[in-house]
């Protein structure tokens, strides 16, 4: 029988996503609306009411018939071992039909196009959507700096080691240091492709892809053998902002996909995390600007700020770090003028104490015994003197 999650319904959702990229508004619409069947059937008629979304259908109509696209990117993901996840599945990622209202003021249609998938290709046996029930993203430069390595390989390994799945896009610098930090972990990651399961890119990352397909997942919107076009990373950063609890950039430049994504995860109103890099450096701009023009984005340093802001209410509180207490600390104000009192070599009497610290002789001898029992002062036959620091 035919209806969401048929094997009619899989294949028409593919052929759409083969006809119209990923997170076309008018499409999602008429899935919505009549189905992901009808809609294929309506646009392989021609009945498209956005023209350009109609002279796109018609361009890839003339490449090759969208069903047998189908057909064979359904073969090639039995040949790679990828399954086709659609939203009738139990393990549809919930937190993507957020991007069903995301709507942003930036001009473009890859910014306006940004609706929810109509389907995922995975690569990896865990199940996606409790893979990515407790995810953090982490991106950022791919011409990353020893500083943003650093910082993100530590916060990856944290935030796995404590069972959250870091979610990153596989690309060189800041997203496969978080995947790498991840995994030396033995926790989990997700790399978000804007190409086929098949081929991911860069191939440089190859030995990469293949540990986080055998320890992980590899998802993407696009079928097998698809291509990684420059503007398919644009659109791919929509589904890492909206399938993950909150994302955290780590180095950017002014201008970068990692602001491009944060940007989406602003506009879903999701926790924006931004960690600050030294003002000399050219990958923090974009970081230190997100900072500047969006009050809501959170300044992080840790695993345990970013927890702060992605757990539940009350789940990671701990008191603000201090540095290491000292018995001077807890001095009360009369005693610490005392102790300030003292000379810097040599014993003193307390009546010396009291003119210096202009305090009454009663009050000196009262705070010395308690100096005293602090070990901070000693008494010795010619006087009292401060008790040597401890190393």
């Amino acid at each position: 029988m035919n209806g969401p999650g048929s094997d009619a319904d899989r294949a028409a959702r593919v052929a759409l996503t083969w006809l119209a990229e990923p997170g076309n508004r008018a499409v999602w619409t008429m899935v919505q609306r009549g189905g992901a069947e009808a809609t294929l059937d309506r646009l392989i008629a021609g009945d498209i009411p956005d023209g350009p979304l109609r002279s796109a259908v018609a361009a890839r109509s003339r490449a090759d018939d969208p069903r047998r696209a189908a057909e064979i990117a359904l073969r090639l993901g039995d040949e790679v071992g990828a399954r086709l996840i659609v939203p009738a599945d139990p393990e549809w990622p919930a937190r993507v039909s957020a991007l069903a209202t995301l709507e942003t003021d930036i001009a473009g249609r890859v910014n306006q196009d940004t609706r929810p998938p109509l389907c995922f290709w995975v690569l990896g046996s865990l199940p996606l959507g409790a893979t990515l029930d407790r995810s953090v993203a982490i991106v950022g430069a791919r011409a990353a700096t020893g500083y943003g390595v650093h910082v993100t390989s530590t916060l990856a390994y944290d935030l796995a080691e404590r069972g959250w799945t870091v979610v990153s896009g596989g690309a060189f610098g800041i997203d496969a240091a978080a995947h790498h930090g991840a995994l030396a972990a033995d926790g989990l990651t997700v790399s978000v492709l804007a190409c086929g399961v098949d081929r991911p890119y860069p191939v440089s990352n190859a030995a990469l892809f293949a540990r986080i397909a055998e320890r992980g997942l590899l998802i993407s919107e696009w079928p097998p053998a698809a291509e990684p076009f420059r503007h398919r990373f644009l659109i791919r950063n929509r589904v890492i902002a909206a399938a993950t609890a909150g994302t955290v950039v780590v180095e950017a430049a002014a201008r970068s996909g990692a602001t491009q994504t944060m940007s989406r995860v602003l506009a879903l109103n999701r926790p924006a995390m931004v960690v600050p890099g030294p003002v000399t450096s050219a990958m923090s701009v974009g970081c230190h600007e997100l900072l500047r023009a969006h009050p809501a984005t959170r300044l992080v340093c840790s695993a345990h700020d970013v927890l702060q802001e992605v757990g539940r209410i009350g789940e990671y509180l701990e008191p603000p770090p201090r540095g290491q207490e000292r018995v001077r600390d807890r001095l009360d104000e009369e005693s610490a003028l005392i102790l300030e009192a003292f000379p810097r070599r040599g014993p003193a009497t307390p009546e010396e104490l009291a003119a210096t610290a202009r305090l009454d002789l009663r009050t000196v001898l009262r705070r010395l015994t308690l100096l005293e029992a602090t070990g901070l002062v000693i008494r010795t036959e010619s006087g009292i003197t401060l008790a040597p620091r401890k190393p």
